[in-house]
């Protein structure tokens, strides 16, 4: 993390670290889109130095103000290539608990396209009374983790990633209204796309394990060692060690670098309703170690009428993991 060993803090401005290889709270900011250039620059560092960013009482946003912060971690808002907005808004994607916006599995965002995000806003609206927390993991410190042989091995490795999965086996208790939302919205245009394992971030140059819930596959491997060499590669991801935990309280607003991390929701708290509501930041192609970008190899529209259906019909919220 050397490239942001040095933190300038503005006055009032402190950065509390959460985890020892992961995630860190700053204080005395009031999140907006017209913060003084100084205190910009020390979120940004302390973003790209610690994955993951948190703020506590962020009560004064509301949806206008959240995609307003935007500017603060990239260029421009990015709409969610399959799932639908919140009504009334331009680029927030609500999770609903009551409406099947529990994104319980290890991921990183939108990986099954290209460019995917590469910063994603998330705010605490409402919130369980006990359970509901989100864990966080650095991909660069599992990339580290690895013998070295096992790293070589892993930058030579692509993988397929696709938005269409097993939606059945990955949740069992979902109910049927849960699993048409996803046939219908979350998967009316099937994406697979071919990442590095190994990519370099474009900003820090760090090396970062690309994988996560969308894997479909490992390119040139048989489904079985494919999926062996994924769990292998993934669990040093998830390793309790490379990970950051948080209780949400309402009005936080968690920040993570989706080039730098994966990230779960804790699905432990029954039938109480959270609420979460998402900003992302368009991203670049990820590179490769030697080069080679990542490329979208099909994109393919399914049932266009029933997704349009299901849009009229169904929550403006996020139906599976994304």
């Amino acid at each position: 993390m050397s490239h942001t060993e040095s933190i300038q803090l503005p006055a009032g401005v402190s950065i509390h670290p959460v985890a020892g290889r992961i995630g860190a709270e700053i204080r005395g900011v009031k999140l907006s889109a017209d913060l003084p250039a100084d205190v910009r620059d020390a979120i940004r560092a302390a973003w790209l130095k610690y994955k993951v960013v948190f703020f506590r009482g962020q009560t004064h946003l509301d949806d206008a103000s959240q995609e307003t912060l935007v500017g603060l971690f990239g260029d421009k808002a990015v709409q969610h290539p399959t799932a639908h907005t919140k009504e009334g808004t331009s680029y927030v994607l609500e999770l609903d608990s009551h409406r099947g916006g529990r994104a319980n599995s290890w991921h990183t965002d939108v990986t099954f396209v290209d460019a995917y995000p590469q910063a994603s806003i998330l705010r605490g609206v409402t919130i369980p009374e006990a359970g509901g927390d989100t864990v966080w993991a650095n991909t660069h410190a599992a990339y580290n983790d690895l013998a070295p042989e096992l790293r070589e091995l892993a930058e030579k490795l692509w993988a397929v990633h696709s938005n269409e999965y097993d939606y059945a086996a990955r949740k069992p208790n979902a109910d049927q209204e849960a699993l048409k939302r996803y046939q219908e919205v979350f998967t009316s245009t099937v994406y697979e796309t071919e990442h590095p394992v190994v990519h370099v971030h474009p900003e820090t140059g760090e090396r970062h394990l690309l994988l996560g819930h969308f894997v479909k596959r490992i390119v040139g491997l048989s489904t079985s060692d494919s999926q062996h060499l994924f769990n292998l590669l993934q669990s040093h991801v998830t390793k309790l060690e490379n990970t950051v935990r948080w209780r949400w309280q309402e009005g936080d607003v968690a920040v993570w670098d989706n080039r730098a991390t994966q990230h779960y929701a804790v699905d432990d708290y029954g039938d109480a309703h959270r609420v979460v509501r998402r900003v992302t930041v368009d991203g670049t192609v990820p590179v490769a170690v030697d080069g080679r970008r990542s490329q979208t190899r099909s994109k393919v529209a399914r049932n266009p009428a029933a997704s349009s259906a299901a849009n009229e019909s169904s929550a403006r919220t996020e139906t599976a993991v994304a």
